[in-house]
């Protein structure tokens, strides 16, 4: 998720929490605590990404790959984490710190903020087709939510208007209310949402604002419809990504019936539940290949086809093919299995990239691995690893599982 959501949804919940609290004995102490918990709360949210500052200690593009979302996504280093990051805010700011050890209500708050900032954020995460591994070292493997745009502007909205609206400076309060519709009308005349989801995410937030405005100057009841909102987003995109997925995975099938389905990653689009991006990876072990896809699905084909969701997403792709009404693929890549496994045994950079691919497409003619997840992000693949380089074998590779384990490994004949 963009560090931007990430701390929108601090705020707000660090606002919340200090709302449900028991308010300070003076005023100036009730200011400092508000202050500290919004703090402390979107600190938290973003802290984890503080990994990027790994990247170097690995050759690229894995320093990126395998460092981010690595040990600091992780929920054995949370504690240590939020520990650190509460320690700093002690240090560093003597109000907070006078507050803190006289007040309980204040120290409560500052646990449940920095808490919950560091668990959504590696929630957040989790609801995106990039993944997370958050059990290692008990297990390396990957966890993908598949269902949350990277950039997802109803949590801006939602969230945003009621803390727009919460400021104590009317001219403030203006110009986030500004800032939010100007960031809509942005996003749909650059194709990035369609013009039904630019309304509904207006009425979202006059629903949210109307709820925050009469609940007066402490009351909490738009912060809550907009979390709720939120969660209730999430949960219809998880459904809507399980539906999409077996829709994909029917007209992949009907589209080659030899092979076996082992993935389908889903891309949301912006505030629409219909139009999803993806990419899928077949497999046939009895002919040594497998098959990589992407393309465009649309779960409402009659009411809204592929080719109609919103066009910044969609692209202008050289090929179409129709596997369904519902799902067209736009590029495909056919790789050799044996060659990919022989790549993972004698390289040991491309068995390292392979601890990230979850898609893994191999050019042979140019010896080129990337990520088919990422085959259309505007600035090129930066997954692309290039296995033709004679390079040394880089130490201190994290040992998160391979996404493709069930690829890498041989199989009986006849499973595939």
């Amino acid at each position: 998720m963009d560090n931007l959501t990430h701390s929108i949804i601090g705020f707000g919940v660090g606002e919340l929490v200090h709302r449900s609290l028991p308010v300070e004995a003076d005023a100036p102490s009730q200011r400092v605590r508000h202050r500290l918990l919004l703090v402390s709360c979107a600190l938290a949210s973003n802290f984890p990404d503080l990994d990027l500052v790994l990247n170097k200690l690995l050759p690229d593009p894995l320093g990126y790959l395998l460092n981010h979302r690595g040990h600091t996504h992780t929920a054995l280093l949370l504690l240590p984490q939020a520990l650190l990051l509460a320690a700093l805010l002690w240090l560093c700011w003597p109000s907070a710190r006078v507050l803190l050890k006289a007040s309980r209500p204040a120290r409560l708050g500052l646990a449940l903020s920095v808490g919950l900032g560091f668990a959504l954020h590696l929630v957040m995460d989790f609801t995106n087709s990039y993944g997370i591994h958050p059990w290692y070292p008990f297990t390396g493997r990957w966890f993908y939510g598949d269902m949350v745009f990277i950039v997802e502007p109803l949590f801006w909205v939602a969230i945003g208007v009621p803390m727009a609206l919460i400021m104590r400076w009317r001219s403030l309060r203006m110009l986030g209310l500004a800032c939010l519709f100007a960031a809509l009308v942005v996003f749909a005349a650059k194709g990035y949402l369609g013009w039904t989801s630019f309304a509904a995410l207006l009425a979202i937030a006059c629903a949210c604002g109307a709820a925050q405005w009469r609940a007066g100057a402490q009351g909490r009841a738009g912060l809550v419809l907009a979390l709720a909102v939120c969660a209730g987003f999430i949960a219809v995109q998880g459904v809507a990504s399980h539906y999409g997925r077996e829709q994909i995975s029917a007209a992949l099938l009907k589209a080659d019936p030899g092979v076996r389905v082992m993935d389908v990653a889903m891309t949301a689009f912006p505030s629409q539940p219909w139009c999803w991006s993806y990419a899928s990876l077949e497999a046939n072990e009895k002919q040594g290949y497998y098959r990589l896809r992407r393309g465009v699905a649309s779960l409402a084909p009659t009411w809204l086809a592929p080719m109609a969701c919103p066009a910044g997403l969609v692209g202008s792709p050289a090929t179409v093919l129709a596997l369904s009404p519902g799902v067209q693929q736009f590029g495909t890549v056919l790789a050799s299995l044996p060659a990919l496994r022989m790549l993972k045994a004698e390289n040991c950079q491309v068995d390292a990239w392979l601890r990230f691919a979850r898609m893994p497409a191999l050019m042979l003619s140019t010896g080129e691995l990337a990520d088919y997840r990422f085959a259309t992000t505007p600035r090129g693949n930066f997954t692309t690893l290039h296995a033709t380089q004679a390079v040394q074998c880089p130490e201190g590779v994290p040992a998160w599982g391979y996404p493709r384990e069930d690829l890498l490994s041989l199989h009986p004949p006849g499973k595939l």
